[in-house]
């Protein structure tokens, strides 16, 4: 099912096996998509919304010199522009950071679902606050960390994201990320991720090679991005990464 990902790991707004059916059964195409492309544009209408099935997505805005500031990436089972469905158009541009497989819900049967099965809706509604919560988590990486802080941050959060999509057993998944997305990411140069990441693995905490992360310390890992992974409204936190992950104290 292309649907298995979407609030799969005991959030606060699992779906049911009806409600999993129907969403779904509200697919109207899957489509493939190429890395590094992009999918949709600023201001463009929008009358479908989109569910990452595979693969890495982000959001950015351009500024006057075509200079890009990336505001959020997704993973697998995120319902990227859910949100376009209330707005019809969206304020940012959306792209392919790998290779990726998208499940296209059109609006109209979002309609039906929120008229035919309000509770199916308000959990919908339930992944876009998601959204917004991570996006105060990115604003606070980005505003109050330094450049060790941001990437383990950074590091804890996708690991518990993957996991609660199935992707990750809590201490090591893939990220098919290069350094200077990871440096766009967390707003730092290629030169300072690289040092970050060599004090990582230096000091045993962390190892990311061949697209592969590894966390070999996760309560040092957490502890140096200040890690709770409350905002991502997991019912049971603790086993974000199993027998390893300690709340900061």
């Amino acid at each position: 099912m292309f649907t298995d990902r979407f609030l799969r790991y005991k959030r606060g707004a699992s779906l049911s096996a009806n409600e999993r059916l129907c969403l779904e059964g509200a697919i109207e195409e899957v489509r493939t998509l190429e890395a590094r492309q992009i999918i949709i544009r600023a201001g463009t209408a929008l009358h479908e919304s989109t569910l990452l099935v595979d693969g890495f997505l982000s959001r950015y805005i351009d500024d006057r010199n075509g200079l890009r500031q990336l505001v959020a990436i997704h993973v697998p089972g995120d319902f990227v522009d859910l949100h376009a469905y209330p707005l019809q158009t969206l304020d940012h541009d959306v792209a392919t950071m790998t290779a990726a497989t998208v499940a296209i819900v059109r609006h109209e049967q979002l309609d039906a679902i929120i008229e035919e099965q309000p509770q199916l809706g308000r959990k919908l509604w339930f992944s876009t606050l998601i959204d917004a919560a991570i996006h105060r988590a990115w604003l606070f990486r980005l505003g109050r960390m330094d450049a060790m802080g941001r990437v383990a941050h950074f590091l804890c959060e996708t690991n518990a994201r993957l996991f609660s999509a199935g992707l990750s057993d809590g201490r090591r998944f893939a990220l098919p990320l290069t350094q200077s997305d990871i440096a766009e990411i967390c707003g730092l140069t290629n030169v300072h991720v690289n040092r970050v990441m060599r004090q990582l693995r230096e000091e045993k905490v962390c190892i990311f090679r061949s697209s592969l992360v590894e966390i070999l310390d996760a309560k040092r890992l957490v502890a140096r991005g200040q890690f709770d992974p409350d905002y991502l409204y997991l019912e049971d936190p603790d086993p974000v990464l199993p027998s390893h992950l300690e709340h900061p104290s």
